[in-house]
């Protein structure tokens, strides 16, 4: 029996609990009943809605509060609608039910990435509002689709279009990790992800020969140079206590494919990896290391890319940087601890980085393990509601920030 009516819940808790039973999950999320629900959030508000279709049933629904100073470079706050696949069996709770426990734990999919910073800024913008502020600089809340499956009918797509360059975002806020410990995860950067199959072909004949130049055995050799640089980063990481996962750059062979049948030499073989590569390194040098390992293996190897991202962008996280010293100083008045990072997965960050807005990953959760895509995705009440408390000091540090050289 879920807990929704109990007394004394609180009404941001309700409303979380209400986004978090709309289905959007992929591959056929309800962005319908999402865009619905967003646009009578913008009525109950106050707030300017536009929606925006960037493909086919990919609608980007923004939220406006305008400031007081329309020359000014807007605020960001950007958020996506979809969530990840569940596995039912595997939940203590129906995932799409919003259970709260008796500890006030939310079990829902979504409750963590990122449905809850969705509704912490909706309600942070409330409360500002309700208290009579008004601030120099527009906020725009977008909802974005498609996020779970590379952003590619969604962010990327939204920041070529003239609706995006309207908003004319000078700083954006997106999602980040929760932390376990006191402190709060904040990322200025990402890992570029490079999805790589690498082919072999070879003699094909019956099994039972002791064939030579064998596309498996051309294979077995790429395997072992990229999982010998897997190990190689393992151990550069665990080695070095100051390092995080975005400092390096890791790999996983997540598939193999091959072959007719048991009795069979087969004349090709090819085996599929996910790099996430950090962004300090020399990418043109990385793809040559890529060909190295190729050519090592011997004749007719070769390698294609299913996704390639080389335009990594750094966040300033300097404390001259405008943008940051307000973040930070807001973090520092608020004493939260933060661990700036850099994202060892990706988000729509970096469509905004690369179009020239400066973006932080920030989902104020610590005290809080992560499970973002794990079964029993949960958070607690508390911590959602100390997020709503955080994100309304940040806002007004964020939408006053005084006229920079890039506002005009």
């Amino acid at each position: 029996m879920a807990s929704e009516g109990r007394e004394g819940e609180h009404p941001s808790v309700t409303l979380f609990r209400q986004y978090l039973r709309i289905r959007t999950v992929q591959p056929k999320p309800d962005y319908g009943a999402a865009v619905a629900f967003l646009e009578e959030r913008a009525r109950q508000l106050g707030l300017g809605c536009q929606k925006v279709e960037v493909a086919p049933g990919h609608v980007v629904t923004i939220l406006t509060w305008p400031g007081t100073n329309p020359r000014l470079s807007s605020i960001l706050l950007n958020s996506h609608t979809d969530v990840v696949p569940v596995f039912k069996e595997h939940w203590s709770h129906d995932p799409f039910e919003a259970f709260k426990d008796a500890e006030g734990y939310i079990y829902a999919r979504g409750a963590q990435d990122m449905k809850c910073v969705s509704i912490q800024y909706l309600e942070a913008v409330r409360r500002l509002k309700a208290e009579g502020h008004h601030f120099p600089r527009t906020i725009h809340m977008t909802f974005v689709p498609d996020e779970e499956v590379g952003g590619h009918q969604g962010m990327e797509l939204f920041v070529q279009r003239p609706e995006f360059q309207a908003l004319r975002a000078g700083f954006a806020l997106d999602e980040g990790l929760a932390n376990p410990t006191d402190a709060f995860t904040v990322f200025y950067s990402e890992r570029s992800p490079w999805w790589v199959r690498v082919s072999s072909t070879g003699k094909p004949g019956h099994s039972s020969c002791f064939i030579e130049d064998t596309a498996a055995e051309k294979l077995h050799k790429v395997v072992s140079s990229i999982l010998a640089f897997r190990e190689k980063e393992r151990q550069r990481l665990q080695s070095n206590p100051h390092l995080k996962a975005g400092a390096v750059t890791s790999v996983n062979l997540t598939k193999l494919e091959g072959g007719v049948a048991y009795n069979v030499v087969p004349a090709t073989m090819s085996a599929s990896f996910d790099f996430r590569v950090a962004p300090d390194v020399d990418l043109k040098a990385f793809e040559e290391q890529l060909q190295g390992w190729c050519r090592a293996a011997g004749e007719g190897v070769t390698f294609e890319f299913a996704q390639k991202w080389t335009e990594s962008r750094m966040t300033s996280i300097d404390d001259s940087d405008p943008w940051w010293a307000a973040f930070s100083g807001v973090c520092k008045d608020m004493n939260l601890t933060l661990e700036p990072e850099i994202f060892p997965a990706a988000t729509d960050s970096r469509y905004l980085r690369v179009v020239g807005v400066p973006a932080l990953g920030f989902s104020p959760m610590n005290r809080t393990p992560v499970l973002l895509h794990d079964h029993d995705e949960r958070l607690h009440e508390a911590v959602f509601l100390r997020g709503i408390d955080i994100y309304t000091r940040l806002l007004p540090a964020l939408a006053s920030v005084p006229a920079l050289p890039s506002d005009g």
